[in-house]
């Protein structure tokens, strides 16, 4: 059955950009717009396995490229609203769908059909009959090497096994997402007694007294929990009682309420993992995971982890030890907690810098921030320039969308890039952390032009009020923006290699190393700005920031690496060595965070199993490495850019046309190599994070 003709996504939008039109696009058009594109894919793909003419670009690579046209348009609707805006009728609409989707790659990937037209084409090339361009090399090699990773080469039982798996996965995937939004909204902490709020700035006071009356509690204070382990507002809080109730409701998501216990849900999902990995020649899902990214081998993976760990955990342990020290002085003999690190830390920081997040919070509004910090870095390296545009909306009120135009010659206009949305805040129906998505992928194949998005979740202050960010979240900010610059500033042929077309545990390099540029000192003396008085943030308080920076480097390594080693953990069981109980998997992870060193309990892993939807909801199984794998070439490219001069166009046009415009087109570690002139050293890493020299 052919799609309603007044579907808004029956064909592209014919809004600038293609953005999808918002202002009539309903839940309800999500399903039928699916069914149909996976109907429609599966017809171009039976008509190019089919096609009896010899093997070319046009009629194999370019044909794939250009196939589920509608399919794409509408999952990446649906992608962003789960992440963004799941109310319960597109939750239910991804979970009736993601098993068909689940379904539908594997009848592609799986189709012998198809793998043999792509080899036909492969021994076309290498008997000369066919020439191909670089990126259409890269794309043939992935392609047939994603077919061999989805099963191609299996036995028919087996494939049938694996796409029981496939399926069943992506509707755990799904339940997991679902479980922890909800767990996230039941675990947050009620406060009656406003006293018991000491610490907090009045915005912070009175978003709690709003989350509380919109949930059914007012008179009360209600302070919802972000994503991570660590809550902005333990380092805040006065009350130690209260700070202790934040911290367990923090720790504990995932793991009590029948509708909001996770554990027997992600059991499941690392035993299917496993069981799919020694399916397709694995010994666990690590070792599939990593074959397919930068770091080759899980082995890779674990030796730099297990190098980091040590020297991290010491580190902790003295940032620890002078904390302790503190807090002995009102409190003699008592014990640091992981809910008094924070707090201890702020005033610590304070008696030595004579500085504190609270002072720093008045010079970082959020528009300053965005105008004159994030976006201004982007014109003064790449020449861009940002015009919101209020004509055209979003999935939400909230979202705020910008026209992104590229400079050209002097005298000529700007030319139109694409559209960049923004969606700052925090709200019931958003997951929790910060990201950056696509609507529209950069490629010339269709002459489409990019539309991205960034995602955090601050808190929105009372209507009038101007929006304070800490320092943590100026670099969060800073971070998905670097997503976001991959994504605008892709120059590919193919939709498949756009942007952030890459593998896992390279996309997050470029967007640490945009990071830098909220420290950068001019940079950072444009945004810091009094949101009142209009006067600079103190030179005295920036030098203050500046030198630091360092200072917290054994807690946050740590913390990172206890999560990143969790995953592991999990991903390299077989199918018959993952617990069955889930009463077993805090005995579990206790276990695999001491194997590794990493039980230091004032300093618990960024995210534990249960609500590590990173690993469990997310595309990061068995890759949260990724950060600190990319933080090697981050760390080794900003050296490079000191070594050129710093914040230059001339530095940015280079690393945008030898990195970032090249998106998945090649072997991202040869665009590295291209900048850099060289692999990367992990030395200037080592620098960053304290850890001095780290033995091999």
């Amino acid at each position: 059955m052919a799609l309603a003709a007044e579907n808004p996504l029956a064909r592209p939008s014919d809004l600038p950009y293609e953005l999808p039109d918002f202002r009539v696009l309903r839940v309800e058009h999500l399903e039928p717009a699916l069914l149909e594109g996976l109907a429609e894919q599966r017809a171009e793909i039976d008509a190019i396995a089919t096609d009896t003419a010899p093997a070319t670009v046009e009629n194999t690579l370019d044909a794939l490229e250009r196939s589920g046209r509608l399919l794409h348009r509408a999952a990446q609707v649906l992608f962003n609203l789960v992440g963004a805006h799941a109310t319960p009728d597109v939750e239910d609409v991804h979970e009736r769908v993601a098993p068909l989707l689940a379904a539908h790659h594997d009848a592609i990937y799986q189709d012998a059909r198809l793998h043999a037209r792509l080899a036909s084409l492969a021994a076309r090339v290498e008997a000369g009959e066919v020439a191909l361009d670089p990126d259409q090399a890269w794309l043939l090699r992935t392609w047939r090497k994603d077919l061999r990773r989805a099963g191609i080469d299996l036995a028919p039982v087996e494939q049938e096994r694996l796409r029981e798996l496939n399926a069943r996965l992506s509707e755990l995937s799904a339940l997991f997402s679902r479980r922890l939004l909800a767990g996230e909204k039941a675990s947050a902490v009620l406060v009656t007694e406003r006293a018991e709020l000491a610490g907090l700035s009045d915005d912070e006071v009175a978003a709690a007294a709003q989350a509380a009356a919109e949930a059914g509690h007012p008179g009360g204070w209600l302070i919802v929990l972000q994503l991570p382990t660590r809550q902005d507002v333990v380092g805040a809080l006065a009350d130690p009682a209260v700070r202790e109730r934040v911290q367990q409701a923090s720790e504990t998501r995932g793991t009590h309420g029948d509708d909001h216990d996770t554990r027997a849900t992600l059991l499941e999902i690392a035993r299917l993992r496993a069981e799919r990995a020694r399916l397709l020649g694995h010994p666990h899902h690590a070792s599939y995971v990593a074959e397919d990214a930068t770091a080759g081998s899980a082995d890779a993976v674990a030796q730099m982890l297990a190098r980091l760990a040590p020297p991290a955990v010491a580190n902790a342990r003295a940032e620890g030890a002078e904390l302790a020290a503190h807090l002995h002085r009102t409190d003699p003999g008592a014990e640091l907690r992981a809910a008094d690190w924070a707090h201890l830390a702020g005033q610590v920081k304070g008696e030595r810098y004579a500085l504190d997040d609270a002072e720093l919070r008045p010079y970082l509004e959020l528009e300053r921030v965005v105008q004159h910090g994030v976006l201004e870095a982007a014109r003064r390296l790449y020449g861009l320039s940002f015009v919101e545009r209020d004509d055209l909306v979003g999935y939400h009120p909230d979202v705020r969308v910008y026209e992104v135009f590229d400079a050209t010659e002097p005298g000529e206009p700007d030319t139109g890039l694409g559209l960049f949305l923004a969606d700052w805040y925090t709200r019931p129906t958003k997951r929790g952390g910060a990201w950056m998505n696509t609507l529209v992928d950069q490629n010339h194949l269709f002459g489409q032009r990019p539309v991205v998005l960034n995602n955090l979740n601050v808190v929105k202050p009372e209507a009038g009020r101007p929006t304070l960010l800490s320092w943590d979240q100026v670099i969060t900010l800073f971070h998905e923006f670097g997503h976001a610059l991959h994504g605008l500033l892709s120059d590919v042929r193919y939709p498949s290699q756009s942007g952030t077309g890459v593998p896992r545990d390279f996309v997050e390099f470029p967007s640490q190393v945009n990071e830098m540029w909220a420290w950068e000192p001019e940079i950072l003396r444009s945004y810091a700005v009094h949101h009142v008085t209009g006067e600079p943030m103190p030179a005295a308080w920036v030098d203050t920031l500046l030198a630091a920076r360092a200072d917290g480097e054994g807690f946050a390594t740590t913390e990172y690496l206890g999560a990143a080693l969790l995953d592991q953990a999990w991903h390299r069981l077989g199918p018959d060595e993952v617990p069955t109980d889930p009463a077993d998997v805090a005995t579990f992870e206790a276990t695999a965070l001491a194997e590794a060193g990493l039980d230091y309990a004032p300093v618990p892993p960024r995210y534990r199993t249960a609500y590590f939807n990173h690993v469990w909801g997310s595309g990061y199984a068995a890759a949260y490495y990724s950060y600190i794998w990319s933080e090697v070439l981050d760390a080794d490219t900003v050296e490079w850019y000191r070594e050129n001069g710093g914040l230059t166009r001339a530095n940015g046009d280079a690393f945008r046309r030898l990195l970032l415009a090249r998106g998945g087109s090649q072997d991202p570690l040869d665009s590295f190599r291209d900048l850099r002139g060289r692999d990367a050293a992990i030395d200037p890493l080592l620098a960053r994070r304290g850890l001095g020299t780290v033995d091999a």
